[in-house]
């Protein structure tokens, strides 16, 4: 019983244990990717019902369930990674599964997606 509670105290402590070198941006005009030579993508990790409801033009859609088999299609780890999602717990989990593949350049945007995010990246 007591290694039971153990571990789901140890799972809860996981999920809500901040991401090392994840950066939350309220603006993207403060990403300056190109400065870098570096490829910006925005991620929608929501279900595919919730991005046709309203997403960003520019976002690429992959829900967190299928992030960990469909990644390498649209992404790759030198590119800058801005993750959005309404879901703070789907923001750090999807994080967590692109960190593992090796990207080192991971934003997340802290707000909701209606706020519609720009990029000015010059």
């Amino acid at each position: 019983m007591f290694i039971l509670a153990g571990a789901v105290i140890l799972w809860i402590l996981r999920q809500c244990w901040p991401i090392h070198g994840l950066i939350e941006v309220n603006q993207l005009d403060c990403i300056d990717a190109k400065g870098r030579n570096r490829t910006l993508k925005l991620l929608d990790v929501r279900d595919a019902s919730e991005y046709l409801t309203g997403h960003i033009p520019e976002s690429i859609n992959i829900s967190t369930g299928r992030l960990p088999y469909v990644w390498q299609l649209n992404l790759s780890p030198e590119d800058d990674v801005v993750i959005l999602s309404d879901n703070a717990h789907q923001r750090n989990k999807s994080a967590r599964i692109l960190r593992k593949h090796e990207f080192r350049h991971l934003y997340v945007w802290h707000g909701s997606i209606t706020d519609s995010p720009r990029i000015i990246c010059e």
